[in-house]
């Protein structure tokens, strides 16, 4: 078992000394080696000499996508916010990445016994990667299937006799929908574990996923900006994610006055790395909605944790002087059809006027061949909908399989108002 209870139980006061120490050097190493942090800290009239506390790190302005975008390097994400982030790494840093997604892994059930079936893109993505050196840090065996279509993961399952499935929720989903629609029972598979990230998902998906493939599900958290998956991870506890503190640096910001947040308050995630050698960045905003949770968690670890991600600070619409979150709608569309939605969120403009528009996949239990059926679901969301938020919606039905996606996950909203 890779769990190394020295590192994830680390004392508190050990860690943050930890901490400073790892700050205060990459602090020093950027300002000699990167000239964008070099200039930043000229023009603030910041001294790398200043920081005696984490507090410190205050002084320190953001670093946003768009200055990342400016750098050429190995690895991109996947681009689903616009144009992918290109990112690189040294030697050391993939040793370091393979032991953060090992943890990931092993705080999700992971063991040297287990066969791990990876259906993320293996192209510039991280995540396919990064899972396959934390698998290969285990010693488990690794199926590096990719993205196919969800007959031959199946395929693939039934024959290699698949433990762990490792992708998108949304792509679970679609794994586990094809099962039920082949009429194979899962519990003929050998699956036990899903480890999940690179989107946000619902406690209800979680549970449906679940129970449709008869697994324990995980949610993870990563982002190419900083190292890809290993970021933060669930254990078989499922009440938060474990950051890992020993080699990132996390706060959680008010996204409009970018104030500290008190523990449990939600606000965006910003993100220090503190043993990046080739792409250290400082302060990065990464757009994503999330919170501090409070106490220990019975796994044993004491690694702080995380909510898992509610959504983007990008992804907020605000239509007509209204904040919606994709969240609030996903939660609605829930309730009414009693299972996990695919859904995408069109805004547009005419003469002026901002409209919103559902589009909201067809799945064989809401299909009809009756119009009448279709336009009573249609109308029952519309009115569920505009109950809710005072704003009135339109809902189409798309067809099935048929929504845009960028590397297995699914793009939620569309803003063609520009």
């Amino acid at each position: 078992m890779i769990w190394d209870k020295e590192k994830e139980c680390i004392d508190r006061e050990d860690l943050k000394q930890l901490q400073l120490e790892r700050l205060q050097s990459t602090i020093h190493r950027v300002y000699r080696n990167v000239p964008f942090y070099r200039r930043m800290f000229d023009r603030q009239g910041i001294d790398p000499d200043s920081f005696s506390s984490i507090e410190d790190i205050k002084k320190i302005p953001f670093t946003t996508k768009n200055d990342l975008r400016k750098i050429v390097r190995i690895h991109t994400s996947s681009g689903t916010t616009g144009i992918p982030i290109v990112v690189g790494y040294t030697k050391g840093d993939l040793k370091i990445w393979s032991e953060l997604v090992a943890r990931v892994l092993s705080a999700g059930g992971i063991t040297k016994d287990d066969v791990i079936q990876i259906a993320f893109n293996y192209g510039l993505f991280t995540g396919a990667f990064g899972f396959h050196y934390g698998a290969e840090k285990i010693g488990a065996s690794v199926i590096p299937i990719s993205i196919e279509n969800p007959k031959k993961q199946i395929k693939i399952m039934q024959d290699y006799k698949t433990t762990a499935l490792i992708s998108t929720p949304s792509y679970a989903l679609l794994i586990a929908n094809t099962i039920l629609e082949m009429d194979i029972n899962p519990n003929s598979l050998s699956l036990k574990f899903g480890l999940f990230g690179a989107e946000p998902w619902s406690e209800r998906m979680r549970k449906e996923i679940e129970e449709k493939l008869k697994i324990t599900a995980t949610d993870n958290y990563g982002l190419s900006e900083v190292m890809g998956p290993g970021v933060s991870g669930e254990s078989l506890e499922k009440n938060g994610l474990h950051i890992n503190e020993d080699h990132f640096l996390f706060e959680i910001l008010d996204p409009h006055t970018l104030e500290p947040l008190e523990e449990g308050q939600t606000g965006e995630l910003v993100i220090t790395t503190l043993t990046k050698e080739a792409f250290p960045v400082l302060r990065f905003r990464t757009g994503d909605l999330t919170r501090f949770l409070p106490g220990q968690c019975p796994c044993g670890r004491t690694l702080r944790r995380i909510d898992r991600i509610m959504g983007r600070t990008d992804d907020m619409i605000i239509i007509r002087g209204l904040k919606i979150f994709p969240s609030q709608i996903e939660a609605i569309l829930y309730e009414i059809e009693g299972k996990q939605p695919n859904y995408q969120i069109i805004l547009e403009r005419q003469s002026g006027i901002d409209s919103i528009t559902i589009l909201l996949e067809v799945t064989e239990d809401i299909f009809s061949d009756v119009m009448k059926e279709q336009s009573q679901l249609i109308n029952i969301i519309k009115d569920r909908l505009s109950s809710e938020f005072g704003l009135s919606f339109n809902v189409k039905l798309a067809e099935k399989r048929s929504l845009e996606k960028i590397d297995g996950k699914l793009k939620k909203v569309i803003d063609r108002r520009n």
